[in-house]
């Protein structure tokens, strides 16, 4: 009997121990498989989390792959297709990419995991939208960077603007000011349509609304026209080009010319600026796009990136604690410390309150969005019909009459193919 109850332990140990489950089992370990974009985490960052999460994780080894932003759509759709033994198990995707993502039902729905452990409640609303498909939450919010509004501390002073400011009408009345004696109160490209979505956004309008299913464009509403007002209002108070966008040509290097008091950007353009003329040094602040009222920031553009998990992935639990841990407050706030990102929680803008163009960043996504969720979006922006509107419009074309025909467009494009 004693001799038999040793072989049924052994055949037991040996069961388990091919499972991963006993310490020291040849299937004890698991690899689960990370694609990260390019320089969107340091080194020295990525090397310090691989060690803590290894650590509290003994069973799992982290393989990160870096890859590039060119040419990732199509690999992550060919990952998503594959058979998933040797794609990965984590993927890092630009937040608006999500939907692209979810046709097919290539990716797992992490809505309980967001609801339950998570906290999704305090999530960035233009990371988190985005990431979801009919209540369902795909998209996990990693980091997230917008535009704030970049000005000279010295010109603001010597226009006798005291401070910025907080509200739409004070940063006309402000500008006007500046844009005087040979100098641009501000550098605002004609075809800089991200802001002018903020504006739209502020006045309760949108891009495109969904009714049923269908979407259809929506720059032809009252609330709209009017964002595109004031776009046209703050626009002519300095030489943006009405026919081309930021970067045509770069704002930095028109900013750098030091005739220039503020920019509409991404606070890390101060550095190209400051390169390109080191004058400016200690010269540059930071304000978050002016509301309609002083109660809150202007809504902006949310740019960054959502965490997803292939559904196709055999390491399903171990790729979920793997976006939890990246995605959590601990190594969130870590990642925004380092890299200069707005964390994906509200409740975490204080682990940036110390930089000030992080600080009016985080300040600004509190009221940030996203572009329509809808994979058919991307081809908006590939036909772009919004930039042709706003140089005829800039030009004195009929706003109204302008915005009809870019709707009109953009239902087009957004419309299902047929074959």
């Amino acid at each position: 009997m004693r001799r038999r109850l040793l072989a049924l332990a052994c055949v037991t140990a040996s069961l388990l121990s091919g499972c991963g489950m006993l310490p020291g089992g040849e299937g004890d370990r698991h690899t689960v498989t990370v694609w990260l974009m390019k320089d969107s985490a340091s080194q020295e960052f990525l090397d310090r989390f691989t060690e803590d999460f290894e650590r509290a994780h003994p069973d799992i080894d982290l393989d990160i792959r870096i890859q590039q932003w060119t040419g990732i759509g199509e690999k992550v759709h060919a990952a998503l297709a594959a058979d998933g033994t040797s794609g990965p198990d984590v993927i890092e995707v630009g937040n608006t990419q999500v939907p692209q993502y979810v046709e097919g039902d290539g990716l797992l729905d992490l809505t309980l995991e967001s609801m339950r452990d998570w906290g999704n409640r305090d999530w960035l609303p233009g990371l988190a939208e985005p990431g979801q498909r009919s209540s369902q939450q795909y998209g996990i919010p990693w980091y997230a960077a917008n535009r704030v509004v970049i000005y000279r501390k010295d010109l603001f002073e010597e226009a006798g603007v005291t401070a910025p400011p907080k509200t739409r009408e004070e940063w006309i009345t402000a500008t006007e000011r500046l844009n005087s004696d040979g100098r641009q109160g501000i550098y605002l490209a004609g075809q800089d349509w991200y802001t002018l979505a903020g504006f739209i956004w502020d006045e309760g309008g949108d891009l495109a609304v969904e009714n049923g299913g269908t979407w259809r464009g929506a720059l032809d509403s009252a609330a709209a026209l009017r964002g595109m007002d004031f776009y046209r209002r703050l626009q002519a108070l300095g030489e943006g080009p009405a026919g081309a966008d930021e970067e045509h040509p770069p704002q930095a290097g028109v900013f750098a010319e030091g005739e220039v008091a503020q920019i509409v950007a991404v606070p890390g353009l101060a550095r190209a600026i400051v390169r390109q003329n080191p004058d400016l040094e200690g010269r540059l602040g930071f304000f978050p796009v002016p509301g309609k009222t002083a109660a809150e920031p202007g809504a902006v553009f949310t740019g960054g990136s959502d965490l997803v998990v292939p559904a196709n992935t055999d390491e399903r639990e171990r790729a979920v604690e793997v976006v939890g841990a990246l995605a959590g407050a601990k190594w969130n706030a870590e990642l925004a410390r380092t890299m200069n990102y707005v964390p994906n929680k509200t409740t975490l803008a204080k682990a940036v309150a110390g930089e000030e163009g992080v600080a009016a960043m985080a300040a600004g996504a509190a009221q940030g969005r996203a572009t329509p969720s809808t994979p058919e979006w991307a081809d908006v922006e590939a036909d772009n019909p919004i930039k042709a509107y706003m140089t005829k419009v800039l030009t004195g074309a009929d706003p109204e009459t302008e915005a009809r025909r870019a709707s009109r467009r953009i239902t087009e494009l957004l419309s299902p193919r047929i074959g």
